[in-house]
């Protein structure tokens, strides 16, 4: 087992000039609920670190950690689609989830988060299609790997790498509430953030 990662909550900031400067960064992007906060907390062992909500949308900044006190940094971003959240709202947080996408030096990789148990979204796909006419450099993480029944667990990794134009090689699976393949996550962003470092 990998020790946490030690992650401090820097700020949170409603736009990218507000952010720290950093040498390396990954950044968590995702639909609303699909486990971004929860996924920070099983990265660190922490329960009380990222605030986690049933409530779609409670992520409404661009929130910073950094890693073992080091100026590396991970950017928490604002879901996606469907948020408690008037329309105007939402669309100022997908505004400024994309400009810091394609403007914050040092972004070593983004994290594309996809429901396991019930994604790719169309929305997940457009995103994931957008980043890759931006060239960003990213992974897709599948969340929610213990809501998948093992019985149809082979067949939902493929269904789910096809519809990300993946080979299911290419997915990391996770499940922030039982620990799986957290282990692995956690070698991957210290091996993105120790670029910079």
């Amino acid at each position: 087992m990998s020790p946490p990662l030690q992650l401090r909550f820097v700020l949170s900031a409603p736009s990218i000039n507000q952010l720290p400067d950093s040498p390396a960064e990954v950044a968590f992007i995702g639909r609303s609920n699909v486990g971004k906060s929860s996924l920070v907390n099983a990265l660190a062992r922490r329960t009380d670190l990222a605030k986690v909500s049933k409530t779609p949308g409670r992520t409404q900044h661009l929130n910073c950690f950094d890693l073992d006190g080091t100026a590396a940094t991970i950017v928490d971003a604002p879901g996606y689609g469907f948020a408690s959240a008037p329309k105007r709202v939402r669309a100022s947080w997908q505004q400024m989830t994309e400009e810091y996408l394609l403007k914050r030096e040092n972004l070593e990789m983004v994290l594309v988060l996809v429901d396991g148990e019930i994604g790719p979204t169309k929305l997940d796909v457009e995103v994931l299609d957008w980043i890759r006419h931006v060239q960003l450099p990213h992974t897709v993480v599948a969340t929610k790997h213990d809501k998948v029944k093992a019985s149809v667990r082979d067949k939902r990794k493929r269904e789910l790498a096809e519809g990300c134009s993946l080979i299911p090689s290419d997915i990391v699976w996770v499940s922030a509430s039982k620990g799986v393949g957290i282990d692995r996550l956690r070698d991957l962003v210290r091996l993105w953030l120790g670029r910079g470092t």
